[in-house]
């Protein structure tokens, strides 16, 4: 069976990251933890504006690959067989830490979900900032199914995204969720044309891209930290991140523009 990894290339100021094993419907394995981390080495270093995760095929993600022939599903049913704890928490630590280090790069996070995002696909899917979903795609935490629970980050990520309430309904009956019902609950932001995931996303993407990049990053650092802060907190961090945002002068580009009615060009960070 041919292996594959984790695609990279970038498209003007926009980074696309592919999950590409189609064979298995770009389920994890290590080779493709291996590939995810290092490319997030490679952004962490040379940021882009946005950037978009989506899979090669017709799926998104089947989440963590539990195939025999995947060692970390060996490694895990001997550390079950034996009852011990610690090889099973250095691993899910690391599936978390690869997940959570995408998603917390401090640039926009889209998630193009061209086809059906399972188990830990559909966590970090969850755990992206936005979400672009084919009208054929279904959402489906389908880990209890198998006698096991998100740990991908999926669960606080899927509760803060939709409610407590609405995130028990999915994660507690492993059913799947279509576009339509995504959409209306709040899980994703647009439905696309069929097959169009990619291209929507990377329409919104470049949107996103044209805007101040510095005000975009403080604008998303108060998004990403609203919900776990007072009113009060998010008032003082929402200030502060401002007063920083201004006196870097990118308004200075922005309000000159708008001044001489034109489009603003604000340079890269």
């Amino acid at each position: 069976m041919t292996e594959y990894g984790v695609r990279f290339e970038r498209k003007g100021k926009v980074a696309l990251i592919t999950f590409d094993r189609p064979e298995r419907r770009n389920a994890f394995n290590e080779l493709m933890w291996s590939d995810l981390e290092q490319k997030v080495r490679k952004l962490r270093e040379h940021l882009p504006s946005v950037i978009i995760v989506t899979g090669s095929g017709k799926a998104f993600c089947a989440g963590f690959d539990i195939n025999p022939d995947n060692p970390q599903v060996s490694g895990l049913i001997e550390s079950v067989q034996k009852q011990e704890r610690p090889p099973v928490e250095i691993l899910i630590k690391r599936l978390q830490s690869a997940v959570n280090d995408l998603v917390m790069l401090p640039v926009p996070v889209i998630a193009a979900i061209n086809g059906d995002a399972y188990g830990g696909g559909a966590e970090l899917a969850s755990r992206c900032d936005l979400r672009v979903m084919d009208p054929r795609a279904v959402i489906c935490f389908a880990e209890v199914k198998l006698g096991l629970m998100p740990d991908w980050g999926g669960g606080p990520g899927l509760t803060r995204l939709i409610g407590a309430s609405r995130a028990a309904d999915m994660i507690l009956t492993g059913r799947k969720v279509g576009a339509n019902e995504a959409m209306r609950i709040g899980l994703i932001n647009r439905i696309s044309a069929q097959g169009m995931a990619l291209d929507e996303a990377m329409e919104m993407a470049e949107m996103i891209a044209k805007n101040g990049p510095r005000a975009v990053r403080h604008a998303l650092t108060v998004i990403r930290q609203a919900q776990e802060l007072t009113m009060k907190q998010a008032l003082e961090l929402e200030c502060q991140e401002a007063i920083t945002l201004i006196t870097s002068g990118e308004c200075i580009q922005g309000i000159t523009a708008f001044l001489g009615k034109q489009p603003p060009e604000f340079p890269d960070i």
